[in-house]
């Protein structure tokens, strides 16, 4: 359950806030308090400045990599950020650092600072396409050898592109296009078959609610 931060605790955050502007003036673009939550953002070419910033500085030590993820904006120019979420034990405080880039600018890998980042950056590039240079390891994590696209980006079609069975006669696993049986169904309600047409119980409450207010 969700508690209301002190008035300490904001101010703490706004002096780190200001201590982590003041010393990265020129490679973090933003950085502000959210929900109060720090959040941080800067460019591909800084992430790994700062990330050893954050980690080493005797007021930040944040230590632990606690999460590394991909977000997809396809109506962006840069449609994906990478956000790293990190933990400082000492402090007792978090930071999100978030990176915008494209499908053709890759991110410098975090491997060399947290070990944590290995599989974290394999998934998301094998889920959504963002490609991290200088990674020891960059393959494929939780889809299967040969699979085409990237499952997590918005554009990517819910039937995906192929479909994976055991062929008794081949005696091996094939890969084939993918054969819909029928079409997606469209929840429009608009069709006399789509949900219950009785009223359901509960459903005079409401009613009876609007009835009040009218």
């Amino acid at each position: 359950m969700a508690t209301a931060m002190s008035s300490e605790a904001i101010t703490a955050l706004r002096d780190l806030a200001a201590h982590i502007e003041s010393q990265l003036d020129q490679d973090v673009s933003d950085v502000t308090l959210i929900q109060g939550e720090l959040c941080l953002r800067c460019r591909p070419s800084s992430v790994i400045k700062v990330l050893t910033f954050l980690r080493d500085d005797s007021q930040c030590q944040f230590k632990a990599l606690m999460d590394l993820c991909g977000v997809d904006h396809p109506q962006r120019e840069q449609r994906f950020d990478v956000v790293y979420n990190l933990l400082s034990i000492r402090q007792n405080t978090r930071v999100r650092l978030k990176v915008a880039t494209d499908e053709n600018t890759p991110v410098p890998s975090a491997t060399g600072l947290f070990s944590s980042a290995g599989w974290m950056e394999r998934e998301a590039w094998d889920l959504f396409g963002i490609y991290f240079s200088e990674h020891p390891d960059l393959r494929r994590l939780l889809t299967d050898y040969g699979f085409e696209g990237h499952p997590l980006r918005k554009d990517f079609p819910l039937t995906g592109y192929v479909e994976v069975r055991y062929d008794d006669a081949q005696k091996r696993v094939v890969y084939e296009p993918v054969k819909l049986t029928q079409d997606f169904r469209n929840f429009d309600f608009l069709s006399p078959w789509e949900g219950a047409r009785a009223a359901l119980p509960g459903d005079e409450k409401a009613d009876q609610t609007a009835e009040d207010q009218g």
